[in-house]
């Protein structure tokens, strides 16, 4: 795992110096604690291009495989294609067995060099048969050209900037803002967006001059052109029958086929363990397949209602893990501008705070932790999957009942969690089309919450775009299908590598700690979402097919626990610890004069929620980010 920055230019005007190389290297320290490698070069100048191209290559490494030999960029035999990698290569020891078996000449023990010599036989097919997470830069000097690739699920980032005569590039966008000549002008559409999701989705970031690559696809650089395209595609609209007995050996076979690809390291090793039913799975593979103890890490809260220890604790005792816990208090909030530093842009997932502390704890024992993210959207595991469900089953005529203006005006209840605060928001969407009724679900601010928030100048600003297009686009992949299946599979492109992938990858690296994925094994993905609904929720059951597959693993009170999820007493922090604080950051003048936002409107929503009569804990945590992200990375 580690940092990846550099460019390839054709107008020597922009060319990167050493000493910008080195800030936008440097500046990846955390991601890559080991070692730091460079690549500078003029290249030849060649009378078919007609240009003399640069490029510049800057690598931050944390050693996981091949400590001592492995470090980048990574050459071929005749220096001709260099390469860079931010992952890891699972299948890279079959590759390479097949690569020697070619011909070519491997120096090092590295997953890294795999790419190169493959790179040399295949083309740019060589990423179809790449299994693992990645973000990386391959340059070939015979053909003058730069190839940037992310893996298939956006486990790993990658972010570009694409100007006339040069292309520069980043696993974070901290590292290109080190270019003395770009601009960070804000991007009202990416603002908007980031508003309406909680984040920025692709191919967006929140500045106007800088892109997202996105997953499961590649961008050539050549001759000052740049191409993106996609180089996979699950099937998302094809459902397959198959029997039970199938479904479940193959659910079984693959993940725990991923979980042996991914113990492969000679650093320190171990696995969150939330205690819910991925993570705990997950946990228990290794355990059979590793032969030695496990060591399992855990986080929670004092409010119990947002505690999931003592679970953790109930598998870690049945696996006899070697298990540590933390706790997240409060005061935790203080570490908002650090965490605001790490993640670039604006991102408002609260959890990413619990995560950065478990990471931060955990880095103090080993260097690789397998987590159990990506088995909700494969398998169900989401409340909000019932609700669609439900919705879809009601008659037109209750849909409309439901959401009338009359009901609405009901109580919704104190607890953020309550049935009756979840009960009043399902309702309330029900007569909509059933992709915008899933968007209102899960929107921090919804159309009309942004019109009443923007000002006006700011409001005239916005393109004549809509942020739910993201969304729709998604839903457009999985035509045909049962809507909840087209949901599940919108989430795992939308909300798993926009959101949770960026959580975990910017908050585990912040720390040098790599985290790997076993749910998000393409192979595994690939059958989970060719599986009907009904081999996923079955009755008041979420992942079912999990629960017939790994029974014999586990407790039984593990999988009929009640989904809790990753959160934050962000209600209880905004009325008593950190209300003076929201109320000093967002009625600041300074905050005010951005001009984004009516200060009226801003203080509605912090007395509405103080003063309990309303819930408006994540809007404010959106808001108190996006502010605090300003003050950091553009004043």
């Amino acid at each position: 795992m580690c940092g990846i920055t550099g460019g390839v230019w054709t107008d020597p005007r922009l060319a990167i110096q050493r000493p910008t190389l080195e800030r936008m290297t440097d500046v990846l320290r955390h991601r890559g604690p080991d070692d730091q490698g460079v690549y500078p070069d003029a290249l030849r100048t060649s009378p078919a291009a007609g240009v003399a191209p640069g490029v510049a290559f800057g690598h931050r490494r944390l050693a996981v495989i091949d400590v001592a030999g492995g470090r980048q960029p990574i050459g071929n035999e005749d220096g001709t294609v260099w390469v860079m990698l931010n992952g890891e290569i699972y299948n890279y020891r079959a590759l390479r067995q097949r690569l020697e078996g070619a011909g070519h000449t491997f120096r090092t023990a590295s997953d890294t060099e795999t790419l190169v010599h493959l790179y040399e036989d295949e083309g740019l097919d060589f990423l179809g048969h790449l299994e693992g997470m990645f973000a990386l830069a391959l340059w070939d000097e015979t053909r003058r050209r730069l190839i940037l690739a992310r893996d298939r699920l956006g486990q790993k980032p990658l972010v570009y900037h694409r100007q006339t005569g040069r292309l520069t590039f980043a696993s974070q966008l901290k590292s290109l803002l080190q270019l003395p000549d770009l601009q960070r002008a804000i991007d009202p559409a990416a603002l908007d967006e980031y508003l309406t999701y909680q984040y920025v989705p692709h191919p967006n970031t929140i500045f106007q001059d800088i892109r997202k690559l996105p997953p499961a696809h590649y961008a050539v650089y050549e001759q000052d052109t740049l191409t993106v395209a996609r180089y996979w595609q699950p099937g998302f609209q094809q459902e397959v029958a198959r029997d039970l007995a199938d479904d479940r050996h193959q659910v079984a076979q693959q993940l725990e086929a991923a979980v042996a690809k991914r113990l492969e390291s000679e650093v320190p090793l171990g696995a969150f363990l939330s205690g819910g039913v991925d993570s705990s799975i997950v946990v228990a593979l290794m355990q059979r397949l590793g032969g030695e103890q496990v060591k399992t890490f855990s986080i929670g809260f004092p409010q119990p209602e947002y505690d999931e220890t003592r679970y953790a604790r109930l598998v870690a005792r049945h696996l006899q893990t070697d298990h540590h816990e933390f706790q997240v208090a409060p005061n935790a909030a203080e570490m908002l501008p650090e965490l605001v530093w790490h993640f670039d842009e604006p991102m408002a997932d609260s959890s990413a705070l619990p995560t950065y502390y478990l990471a931060r704890a955990a880095r103090q024992h080993l260097t690789v932790a397998l987590t159990g993210d990506g088995g909700d959207e494969l398998f169900g595991g989401y409340p909000r999957y019932r609700a669609v469900r439900l919705a879809e089953q009601l008659p037109a005529s209750v849909r409309r009942l439901a959401a009338s203006s009359v009901w609405q005006q009901l109580p919704g209840g104190q607890r953020p969690r309550g049935w009756r605060r979840r009960l009043k928001r399902f309702a309330g969407a029900l007569a909509l089309p059933a992709p915008r009724r899933y968007a209102e679900w899960i929107a921090i601010f919804n159309e009309t919450w942004r019109a009443g928030l923007y000002a006006d100048d700011w409001l005239a600003a916005l393109p004549d775009s809509d942020p739910l297009d993201f969304l729709n686009q998604a839903y457009a992949h999985s035509a045909g299908r049962d809507f909840v299946s087209a949901t599940m599979a919108a989430d795992l492109v939308t909300y798993l590598p926009c959101d949770l992938m960026t959580k975990v990858d910017v908050a585990s690296m912040a720390c040098g700690l790599e985290c790997r994925q076993p749910f998000l094994d393409h192979r595994l993905v690939e059958t989970a979402i060719s599986m009907p609904v009904d081999r996923k929720l079955r009755g008041r059951r979420s992942k079912w097919i999990l629960q017939q597959a790994f029974a014999d693993l586990l407790p039984e009170e593990i999988f009929r626990r009640p989904k809790m999820g990753f959160g934050v007493p962000l209600d209880r922090w905004f009325r008593h610890e950190l209300r003076g604080l929201v109320y000093e950051v967002l009625l600041d003048p300074s905050t005010i004069r951005r001009g984004y936002f009516r200060p009226e409107t801003i203080r509605q929503l912090l007395d509405q929620h103080c003063q309990r009569r309303c819930d408006h804990a994540y809007r404010i945590w959106a808001l108190l980010v996006l502010e605090l992200w300003m003050r950091q990375w553009v004043d």
